[in-house]
């Protein structure tokens, strides 16, 4: 018997071998993105829908001008693309300041 005692298998690189393959990397899947949509109503006045739009979002005060007035032409108006997550907090603090948005999914 040996009193060498275990042996260990070491990788050493060959000279003029081949490379060492990876396993594949599972790519990150994209979190799915839903709408966040303003809608019109007639209990709050033009001025706190804006400062309420501008003070959550990332939108500055024109575009913020542009929403609110299409959202009280038309019904309602996209105001941004994110993830669910996202966009289910947006909801629930427009819903805050008594304002109404949706979400939905973008297909």
């Amino acid at each position: 018997m040996s009193d060498e005692g275990p042996k260990q298998a070491h990788a050493e690189p060959e000279q003029g071998g081949s490379t060492a393959v990876l396993p594949e990397v599972a790519k990150p899947r994209l979190l799915p993105m839903y709408r966040v949509i303003l809608h019109n109503d007639d209990e709050n006045d033009v001025e706190h829908v804006i400062r309420t739009i501008v003070m959550l979002t990332p939108l500055n005060g024109q575009d913020a001008v542009e929403r609110t007035l299409e959202a009280h032409h038309t019904g309602c108006s996209l105001l941004l693309v994110t993830h669910k997550e996202h966009a289910e907090l947006y909801a629930e603090q427009f819903q805050s300041r008594s304002l109404t948005v949706t979400i939905e999914p973008v297909e």
